[in-house]
């Protein structure tokens, strides 16, 4: 499966080291949909994933990629301090100039 670099950096970035370029991989008007709240930025963006990763400790490992209609879908396994884990989750991006515009996890 061949992930774009933005796509793969949201994947494989360990906090805190990481996080200049977790948010390097979104645009300046990205945002994210996640658990019902929306964080807008990268700077907001950042804060959010350091916050989650120190949170549920976790970890999510791509299982398929599906492309179309502007969108890269992903399914992941996603592991960690949370109930129900591990967990498929659908994580679906949308690219502008490589970057992640859009994001919608659910």
């Amino acid at each position: 499966m061949q992930l774009s670099a933005s796509i793969q950096t949201y994947f494989t970035a360990q906090p805190p080291h990481d996080g200049a370029a977790f948010a390097a991989a979104f645009t300046t008007e990205a945002l994210v949909h996640d658990e019902g709240n929306q964080h807008r930025g990268p700077e907001e963006i950042r804060r959010w994933w350091l916050a989650a990763k120190a949170k549920y400790r976790h970890h999510a490992e791509p299982l398929s990629l599906r492309e179309g209609d502007g969108e890269a879908v992903v399914q992941a396994r996603v592991t960690g301090d949370f109930p129900g884990s591990p967990a498929v989750l659908t994580f679906t991006f949308a690219l502008d100039g490589g970057r992640i515009a859009a994001l919608k996890i659910g």
